[in-house]
């Protein structure tokens, strides 16, 4: 009795949508190309500015240093109260987003810390921090 066997076609793949999508994608491309070669080619009149850095500068941060003998030093410079009210506001207005940092000497009275926190505040600072130093737990 002879033996049948059958030939089942081998699987085959079919590459024709892969193409199809790979033309759409050259076509887009090349048109995009197109447009954004015809677009630079529009003559506008462009406006003329100097050649000058950005419009404003990255907030600086501003360090106070409060001293035990009530010294205010801001920036390697001594002020006043007033004086530092005066500089702060001024600070505020070039850029809103200035943070501050106040270091208080540790024999300081706080209340001369207190006073620069609230001239800070009332100069319109919204971002205040206060520097300490962390004791080590003995055990």
């Amino acid at each position: 009795m002879p033996i049948k066997i059958n030939h089942d076609p081998e699987p085959t793949l079919n590459l024709t949508p892969m193409i199809d999508i790979v033309f759409l994608l050259i076509i887009f491309f090349m048109v995009g190309t197109k447009f954004a070669e015809m677009e630079r080619q529009i003559k506008v009149d462009l406006p003329a500015v100097k050649q000058y850095g950005a419009l404003t500068q990255a907030p600086k941060k501003r360090t106070v240093n409060v001293y035990k003998d009530n010294t205010i030093m801001m920036d390697n410079h001594s002020f006043t109260v007033d004086e530092l009210v005066v500089e702060l506001k001024r600070a505020h207005q070039e850029y809103e987003e200035t943070s501050v940092y106040i270091r208080g000497d540790s024999e300081a009275a706080f209340k001369n810390v207190a006073k620069v926190m609230a001239v800070c505040r009332d100069a319109g600072f919204e971002r205040l921090c206060i520097a300490v130093r962390a004791e080590t737990v003995r055990r």
